[in-house]
């Protein structure tokens, strides 16, 4: 039994470098399609044109330094492209949007990652979205050393794979931080499991979700 047409749901996943946050997206996604339930999968940054544009920007330049306000408001105007261009529609459409991040990490890479003022960026995050939320937020945690190691297995690493140690330290902080301010929303999960049962847990979640809101 799907959801009605008349409205979607916003779902996000978030965490740090290595959480395996693709993977489940895609499973995440096939879950909901399997029940019934029309979904759109996508990414901040790179869910549109421009998007893609600013995203080569931000992650696969490894070489020329980006100011951190700069880097910054190139995640916003993506963001702000984004919700209206992709997400807002979908959502009219009555589709689940599952988004491979969203504003949380804006507020834990820049503003704990980088040090910036953070009741200034969730003003900023107010404006970029119009308001915008997720109705769920699935929060794939793990200490960064684990994460960073299987950065390094991969083929290239990113601008971001790159960072030192104490940078992810804080966005990981940022990210629990965000937890414990909306446990309602943001449901915290063991990224250090098993693929398997990383992907249990997500289900479990999105499960009692569902029960509530439709209900």
């Amino acid at each position: 039994m799907g959801i009605k047409r008349r409205f979607g749901i916003f779902i996000t996943l978030e965490g740090g470098e290595g959480s395996g946050k693709t993977t489940q997206i895609h499973r995440l996604a096939q879950y909901f399609r399997s029940a019934g339930y029309p979904v759109l999968a996508t990414k901040e940054p790179g869910g549109t044109v421009s998007g893609r544009s600013m995203r080569s920007i931000l992650l696969k330049n490894t070489t020329d330094p980006i100011d951190s306000k700069c880097e910054l408001f190139l995640y916003l105007a993506d963001r702000a492209q984004h919700i209206a261009e992709v997400v807002k529609p979908a959502l009219k459409a009555g589709k689940v949007v599952i988004c491979d991040r969203h504003a949380d990490a804006t507020v834990a890479y820049q503003a704990f990652g980088r040090e910036l003022n953070v009741k200034f960026i969730a003003t900023l995050n107010r404006f970029a979205t119009g308001g915008l939320k997720p109705a769920l937020t699935l929060l794939l945690d793990q200490p960064p050393e684990v994460g960073l190691a299987r950065c390094r297995k991969r083929a290239s690493m990113n601008r971001l794979d790159r960072e030192e140690l104490a940078f992810h330290r804080r966005v990981r902080q940022g990210y629990r931080e965000l937890a414990r301010s909306e446990p309602d929303r943001i449901r915290v999960i063991n990224a250090k499991l098993d693929p398997d049962k990383v992907q249990a847990a997500i289900q479990r979640h999105a499960q009692r979700f569902l029960k509530q809101y439709l209900h």
